[in-house]
């Protein structure tokens, strides 16, 4: 599980998500990649889970590269509890996600395996994304 080594504060506000992503929405690394096109939130375990699929399918040839760190803390509290008592426990490790943010890159791999391999992917996102090549990246979303 993605996870920074630590963090300057324990816990962080909710905050908005709004606008497009300038920042990584291009293809920098591979050839084709997996764009956001709605916005949203991603968890370790949802990287983590993108990530497994598309390396079963491509048979660990050519390289991945993984574009987004979930570096910011979610918090909830137990189950069946009352209000007050402060601000719960970190739950899990988020990252917000804005339109044309690009979330995996590919190389090394012929298209079509590739193709397959991030539909699989993106069938673990919570949110819209689509399937961009170096010859289409600079689009907005």
């Amino acid at each position: 599980m993605l996870m920074p080594k630590r963090t300057k504060f324990r816990k962080v506000m909710k905050g908005r998500n709004r606008g497009q992503s300038f920042r990584g929405n291009k293809i920098e690394f591979g050839d084709i990649a997996i764009k956001a096109t709605e916005a949203g939130r991603i968890d370790s375990r949802q990287i983590e889970a993108a990530r497994i699929t598309m390396t079963r399918k491509i048979a660990r040839t050519g390289k991945t590269w993984i574009r987004v760190f979930p570096d910011k803390p979610l918090t909830a509290k137990p189950l069946e509890t009352r209000m007050g008592k402060g601000k719960g426990g970190v739950d899990k490790w988020v990252m917000n996600i804005k339109p044309g943010r690009i979330i995996f890159e590919m190389a090394g791999v012929e298209e079509t395996l590739a193709r397959a391999a991030l539909t699989l992917a993106i069938h673990k996102m919570p949110f819209k994304c689509k399937i961009i090549t170096l010859k289409d990246s600079n689009e907005l979303y």
